[in-house]
């Protein structure tokens, strides 16, 4: 990494701490689950979690090397099908469980888009059993009161910014219980409740 990338590097993680939110696209609007930033997987730009208010997210915990990894694929396909309809699916690779995601973020990403061709937002390697440093994932913890016990551990939160369901890494993204609670929470507006 030359001086330059190095610096630039320093000087966004300085003003990710120190500037006010509205730098990242976060307002005062904006639901305080959704008030985290987090660097995209490529190209590790700072991105804040605001720019999906008004919209589903489905947030996932992945992993490159875990039996659960084929549901990338689904999860691609629920986005792809959705995603017009106000469904973004968010991923967060993670090591946390049996270490099953040891790339780095250049790898991983690189075999997410060769592997299965995702397109859903994704961002850089984090941990979510470390909930002191990752609050996003300790809000939806708090909110939803289970915490991920393995990788492919998935969240809803609906257009309100709320974290409305919590669903174990064995509940398939095409489970008919987890796309039925998806269409449900599409068909309401944002501040509909």
């Amino acid at each position: 990494m030359s001086r330059t990338t190095r610096l630039l590097t320093a000087m966004a993680a300085w003003a990710a701490i120190t500037l006010p939110s509205t730098a990242f696209g976060q307002t005062a609007d904006c639901p305080a689950l959704l008030r985290h930033t987090f660097n995209q997987l490529q190209g590790g730009e700072p991105q804040s979690l605001c720019r999906y208010q008004g919209k589903v997210l489905l947030v996932v915990n992945t992993a490159s090397k875990c039996g659960y990894t084929p549901q990338y694929e689904a999860l691609e396909a629920l986005y792809r099908k959705y995603r017009d309809r106000g469904l973004v699916v968010i991923g967060f690779p993670s090591n946390d469980f049996g270490g099953q995601e040891p790339g780095s973020n250049k790898q991983i990403a690189e075999f997410c888009r060769t592997t299965y061709g995702v397109q859903f937002p994704l961002y850089e390697k984090t941990t979510v059993t470390e909930l002191a440093r990752n609050p996003f994932y300790l809000d939806l913890v708090r909110a939803t009161g289970e915490a991920p016990k393995w990788n492919f551990h998935k969240y809803l939160v609906d257009r309100n910014g709320k974290a409305v369901a919590s669903y174990v890494s064995d509940v398939e993204p095409d489970a008919r219980e987890l796309v039925s609670r998806i269409e449900s929470l599409l068909a309401n507006k944002a501040g509909g409740g």
